[in-house]
C-alpha cells in the first residue's frame, strides 16, 4: 500500500505526532535490521527548485531504510523540450518505481500529481504553502528539548508570508499543543493559518515570554516586484542579536530551517551559540523522512 504526504493539515494531529514517535525508533535502531526496511523500494527525487538539507536528508534517509534512489536530472530531461510535468511523472512510474519525493515552485503541485498516480508523492516543499517533513522535523526537536509543548510559546518571526515551513510549523506546533505566534512586519504577514495562532508587528516585548524562535530568511525570489523591503529597517526590528537573545528566558532555543542570511535575520554568535539548535534540526531530519518513506512505501518489497 502506498500512501501520499502533500501536508500536515490534511492527516491530523494523531499522524503527526505517530510520524515523531517513529522517528525515534528508527534513529535508534541497529543499522542491519533497518535496512530491511524499504528493500528493494526506489525512490525518484523530483527537485525543480533548489535544495541542500530537504535533498540530502531525503537520500540518506532512504538509503537507511535500504531503498535506492534515483536522482532525477531535470535539466537534462525532457522538461526542457516542454514535457508536462504529468507526462513525466507517469513516464517515471510506468519504469515500476514506488515512490516520488518532489519540490515545486508552485503551490498545490505535489497534491496534483498525487491525485493522478499510482505511485506515493512525497513533497518536500511547493511555493509558499507546505513543507511537511519540515514541519516533523521542527516538532521532533521541540519535543526532545522540552518532552511536550503543552504551556508552550513559539514564535515564528521573518517572512512568514512566503515561508512554506511556516506553514507547516504552524500545524505541526499547534497539533501538538504549543501556543504560536508569528512575528513580522505587515507586509510578510500570512493569512492562512490554524485557530488560535497570533501575530504580532513587535518582537521585543514578546522575547521574555518564549521558550522557542523559529527564524527565517527573507524570500527575496518570492518578494512582488512592487514590495521594497527595507532591510535595514527589518534587521533593526527582527534580527535576533545577542541582545535579544539575551532577553529570551534561559532555557528558551533558537531553531532556524535554513539556509540562513547571516547578518539580516540573525548574527553569528546566536546561529552558532549554544542555545542553538539549528544543526540539531538538520540532523532530525533524516529521523523524520526515514519515518515518513517507510509509512508511505509500505515496507519491503
Amino acid at each position: 500500500m502506498t500512501r501520499h504526504l502533500v501536508d500536515l493539515a490534511s492527516v491530523g494531529a494523531e499522524m503527526i505526532l505517530e510520524w515523531v514517535s517513529r522517528a525515534r525508533v528508527l534513529r535508534d535502531m541497529p543499522r542491519s535490521e533497518r535496512e530491511k526496511i524499504c528493500a528493494g523500494r526506489e525512490v525518484v527525487h523530483l527537485f525543480l527548485e533548489p535544495s541542500t538539507r530537504t535533498r540530502v536528508s531525503f537520500e540518506i534517509a532512504a538509503h537507511r531504510l535500504g531503498a535506492r534512489v534515483i536522482d532525477f536530472d531535470t535539466e537534462a530531461s525532457s522538461l526542457q523540450k516542454g514535457e508536462s510535468l504529468y507526462d513525466t511523472v507517469r513516464t517515471i512510474e510506468a519504469m515500476g518505481t514506488d515512490a516520488l519525493v518532489i519540490r515545486h515552485g508552485e503551490n498545490h503541485a505535489p497534491n496534483e500529481l498525487a491525485k493522478r498516480t499510482r505511485g506515493a508523492v512525497i513533497n518536500a516543499g511547493d511555493g509558499t504553502r507546505a513543507h511537511p517533513t519540515q514541519g516533523l522535523l521542527d516538532l521532533l526537536t521541540l519535543l526532545d528539548e522540552f518532552g511536550d509543548l503543552a504551556g508552550r510559546k513559539i514564535a515564528i518571526v521573518g517572512d512568514v508570508k512566503h515561508s512554506r515551513v511556516a506553514g507547516s510549523d504552524l500545524v505541526a506546533f499547534t497539533s501538538a499543543g504549543a501556543e504560536v505566534v508569528l512575528v513580522a512586519p505587515p507586509e510578510l504577514r500570512r493569512e492562512d493559518v490554524p485557530p488560535g495562532v497570533t501575530f504580532e508587528e513587535e518582537l521585543d516585548p514578546l522575547l521574555p515570554t518564549l521558550d522557542a524562535i523559529v527564524m527565517l530568511r527573507i524570500q527575496r525570489e518570492r518578494l512582488d516586484a512592487e514590495l521594497a523591503l527595507d532591510t535595514e529597517a527589518f534587521v533593526a526590528r527582527y534580527q535576533l542579536s545577542e541582545a535579544r537573545l539575551a532577553m529570551i528566558p534561559a532555557h528558551g532555543i533558537v531553531m532556524h530551517p535554513g539556509p540562513m542570511n547571516r547578518g539580516v535575520e540573525i548574527v553569528d554568535a546566536v546561529a552558532d551559540g549554544p542555545r542553538s539548535r539549528i544543526l540539531d534540526q538538520v540532523g532530525r531530519g533524516v529521523a523524520v523522512r526515514m519515518a515518513v518513506l517507510e509509512w508511505s512505501l509500505g515496507g519491503a518489497r
